[in-house]
């Protein structure tokens, strides 16, 4: 049997759904797993490099016949401490902006924001050498890092400021149809590693000066709900508008 290959963020915010599924005799028979940064794991599902990918919900339009195939995301209601618009100057005097090279998801949520909940007209750029008044910055690399700015937006308590929505960053999404059979697994594999959080806690690294607790316990959620699903489609048609 063809094993179904599957490709995940590599970012502490995946650590339970990785435990989970490393834990999971039934999954990982049938599975070849890589571990990449969100857009490699887009790029990888795009181009059926993979059958699944967990990967930045702004890139699903892309993904062909997408298909969400879990239960579960990664997610926040209101403020999630890993997305954030970190700036020199307050966001009413924004007019530059460096995008995050890892993420589509996040860099489409800032533009977002600025334009239709800031009101604000900035000029993006990749070019990572070059100096703007605020860059947007996710994941593990933000940990601690907002003493080092002079303002620090998070975008999930911005998202729901602005909509009154939780917000969706990344889905377990499929580019064919995947066994019934397996996604019966695979989400069980996933709720397994989210109730073993506290467990993995104590095998993760000490962040001398983030809260890793409070971070995978209570600022991320990762249940695909209704609501977020409401929330996911609002941001593609925002996507759609920029």
């Amino acid at each position: 049997m063809n094993k179904i290959k599957i490709s995940a963020v590599s970012y502490t915010n995946t650590k339970p759904f990785i435990y989970g599924i490393e834990r999971s005799a039934a999954v990982l028979e049938q599975i070849q797993l890589s571990l990449d940064i969100p857009t490699d794991c887009a790029a990888k599902l795009i181009d059926g490099q993979v059958d699944i990918g967990l990967i930045p919900v702004a890139a699903i339009p892309n993904v062909p016949n997408a298909n969400i195939v879990a239960d579960y995301c990664i997610g926040s209601v209101g403020a999630v401490n890993s997305v954030f618009i970190f700036s020199s100057v307050p966001v009413a005097q924004i007019r530059t902006v460096k995008l995050d090279s890892h993420s589509r998801t996040s860099n489409n949520l800032a533009k977002v924001l600025l334009k239709f909940h800031f009101k604000r007209e900035v000029v993006f750029t990749t070019d990572q050498d070059e100096e703007t008044d605020a860059l947007v910055l996710i994941g593990d690399r933000t940990f601690g890092k907002k003493d080092e700015y002079a303002y620090a937006y998070d975008m999930g308590a911005e998202w729901m400021n602005f909509t009154g929505l939780p917000f969706v960053y990344a889905a377990w999404v499929a580019n064919k149809e995947i066994p019934a059979d397996f996604i019966a697994d695979f989400n069980e594999a996933l709720a397994f590693g989210l109730a073993q959080r506290s467990v993995l806690l104590k095998e993760l690294p000490v962040h001398p000066h983030f809260d890793l607790e409070d971070y995978l316990m209570h600022k991320l959620d990762f249940e695909l709900t209704d609501k977020k699903r409401e929330a996911l489609e609002l941001f593609l048609s925002y996507i759609s508008k920029l």
